[in-house]
């Protein structure tokens, strides 16, 4: 089909910030959301609605549910310290699909940091440390700047820490196990932590995932359930469309894909058999594949 799906993005307001789903048909979970199609043949139509009942926009790809989530986190505070299980535990533990996921940072404070990995050696050293709360000494915090990548394995420890603005690609799910929430209230009172669910999938020691980054014009990631590519456009650039689907984020910048206007924070879908398109401007996009 030679039209690009246009979505309105899902705000969910949270206890730490606010996140903008751009691309999302998210239908179970603590966090549920199903982007509108905002203009076009579709208009009015939910994303889950064209996977369901137009496999041929994504290049009739298996599955019961849209692939991917893409969205922009803003947060003012801190996340709580977390950790994702993969879809074999999901599934057995929670009925649902594991989650791997990166971040793209697009603003961050000078001296911004995230939290990812830890430094236990043995498993028991671990629970040990969980169990003494001896975070500082646990938790492997970094430093970060605009334009850094990351790619977050399943059984990564990892925490998003205050005003950090970020892209996030992910596997469609929202299973989730809290390790540590900082003690903060909601509703009157603590949020729910997972701390055995933690435990078992939390890989011991922790390992850096291999990818790219630091500005780099080109691939980011490639793994199992998407890969991210990274391009800088100064004028005028012609792509070539040729698998299930894509979707394009705008990361910095503004100008045009074809004849649809893009700035900074906008997701699209650029359907199967799209073929080939130009991008326009002075702007960062992040192109997305399965």
């Amino acid at each position: 089909m030679r039209e690009l799906i246009i979505l309105e993005p899902v705000i969910k307001d949270l206890i730490w910030g606010r996140e903008y789903w751009t691309v999302a048909a998210l239908k179970h979970g603590e966090k549920t959301g199903d982007c509108t199609v905002k203009k076009g043949s579709f208009k009015g139509e939910k994303l889950s609605g064209l996977w369901k009942d137009h496999r041929e926009l994504f290049g009739n790809l298996k599955g019961e549910e849209f692939p991917l989530l893409v969205k922009t986190i803003d947060a003012g505070d801190d996340l709580s310290i977390q950790v994702h299980p993969d879809n074999e535990y999901a599934a057995l533990h929670d009925n649902a699909s594991g989650k791997t996921e990166c971040w793209y940072i697009l603003d961050c404070d000078k001296d911004g940091t995230i939290i990812i990995g830890h430094n236990a050696k043995t498993r028991d050293e671990l629970r040990s440390m969980i169990q003494k709360g001896e975070w500082s000494s646990l938790l492997r915090e970094i430093p970060i700047k605009k334009g850094d990548f990351f790619q977050i394995e399943p059984g990564t420890i990892h925490a998003i820490k205050k005003n950090t603005r970020l892209t996030e690609i992910q596997q469609s799910s929202d299973t989730t196990y809290r390790l540590y929430d900082y003690d903060r209230i909601r509703d009157g009172k603590k949020r729910q932590l997972h701390i055995e669910k933690s435990l078992d999938v939390i890989k011991v020691p922790y390992k850096d995932p291999c990818t790219n980054g630091d500005n780099i014009d080109y691939r980011l990631v490639s793994c199992n359930y998407y890969t991210v590519d990274k391009r800088i456009i100064s004028k005028r650039e012609e792509f070539l469309s040729e698998g299930h689907f894509e979707i394009l984020t705008v990361t910095e910048g503004h100008g045009s894909i074809d004849s649809e206007k893009i700035s900074e924070g906008d997701s699209l879908i650029i359907p199967s058999g799209y073929g080939k398109y130009v991008i326009s401007g002075d702007l960062t996009v992040l192109i997305t594949r399965v």
